[in-house]
């Protein structure tokens, strides 16, 4: 069958740069690239308490419906009821995805009036969703607050209302924002702050709950996005914010009300990861081997190449796409999972090794990797 020439040429192009992605079994000894931070994807008591909440209920294979047909059960419900009250937020309401979450949240509340002020090393769930609105949009400089306030002064909306939007911990970077700063800016400017929890979830504040819980910003916060599919090991989203806002979604969000909802299994699941997170100690283990890491970075005389960050993303930035390749192919022979992230998910010249750090990682496997990478500065 006959394929669009203009494809064509894009495939070629990013064959010719050596950015061509590609789908790959997962053949490693050593995870240093799943976002399973706590392990919790492979936690035994969390399985075993889904199993036998499974049996307890009686459920349909899979949810039959979007939430406004046939697809929304008490299930659903009383997970997003208990989930406001561990976040400490008046209304909370499941999306399928992290990304499906932005994309509903963004696209629906933004309007033709409003402007949004985004950091430029947000994800591309916020992007996509604010590109999907008719707000007017504006990057700013990544943790600058002094380039968001040149921003906001030159185009901060008359007629509308203004929001900002940033990730608590970037995902390349690993770095966070300077959300008390950001969050006294907003509510000094009369902005509305969205925060992305996706990496921060289950790794900060008192059991998981988040930086913007650890910081204490829950009030002047509009609206959080907490995803499932990182520290938490299973799948879906939860939007926080006021009870208007999760009425206000469920009427207009697209993303949710044009998709069948997550089956009640699955949700039962998140509900046994949440439960096992107000327990466990796996949050205690990660940050020591993050700790363990850090120090041998700097022992190593590594610090250079590598993004300041106490969260389990770790950078080793190269700035060369041939050189990282070549890293990544010795990787790949010592069986070591560690990503190799090339443009246009990163800038040129921001060619990196993107390491994530677990609860279960030893100090000999952090002592292997980065012995690995001293060889190649």
């Amino acid at each position: 069958m006959k394929f669009p020439r203009s494809l064509t040429q894009k495939l070629r192009s990013r064959i010719a740069e050596g950015t061509i992605r590609s789908l790959r079994s997962n053949e490693v000894e050593i995870d240093f690239y799943s976002n399973d931070y706590l392990g919790f994807s492979r936690n035994k008591a969390i399985d075993q308490n889904y199993r036998s909440s499974l049996k307890e209920l009686d459920f349909p294979n899979g949810s039959t419906g979007s939430r406004l047909i046939s697809g929304n059960f008490k299930t659903h419900e009383n997970t997003e009821g208990d989930l406001a009250v561990f976040f400490q937020a008046e209304a909370a309401l499941l999306f399928n995805s992290g990304y499906d979450a932005n994309l509903g949240l963004l696209s629906a509340i933004l309007q033709r009036n409003d402007c949004v002020f985004y950091d430029r090393l947000a994800h591309a769930s916020i992007r996509d969703g604010i590109q999907l609105s008719k707000a007017s949009s504006f990057g700013f400089d990544h943790n600058d607050l002094d380039d968001l306030k040149k921003k906001v002064k030159k185009a901060k909306s008359l007629n509308g209302h203004n929001y900002l939007v940033v990730e608590s911990v970037y995902s390349m970077d690993g770095d966070e924002a300077p959300l008390n700063d950001l969050a006294n800016f907003c509510q000094e400017n009369d902005l509305f702050l969205i925060v992305d929890e996706a990496h921060a979830t289950g790794v900060f504040g008192k059991q998981g709950r988040g930086l913007v819980s650890e910081l204490g910003l829950e009030r002047m916060v509009f609206a959080r996005v907490h995803t499932f599919g990182k520290a938490l090991g299973c799948h879906g989203a939860v939007v926080l914010g006021s009870e208007d806002l999760r009425n206000y979604l469920v009427n207009f969000s697209r993303s949710f009300i044009y998709t069948t909802a997550m089956p009640p299994a699955e949700v039962l699941r998140i509900e046994s990861a949440f439960d096992e997170l107000q327990v466990t100690d796996q949050m205690d283990k990660l940050h020591k081997i993050i700790q363990v890491f850090v120090s041998r970075v700097s022992e190593l005389d590594l610090k250079t190449h590598f993004i300041n960050s106490r969260s389990p993303i770790q950078s080793f930035i190269l700035s060369d796409p041939k050189r990282t390749d070549e890293i990544n192919k010795v990787l790949s022979y010592e069986k070591i999972g560690a990503k190799v992230i090339l443009a246009p998910t990163v800038p040129n010249g921001q060619e990196r090794i993107r390491i994530c750090l677990h609860s279960f990682n030893s100090s000999q496997e952090v002592d292997r990797i980065l012995q690995l990478l001293s060889t190649f500065v």
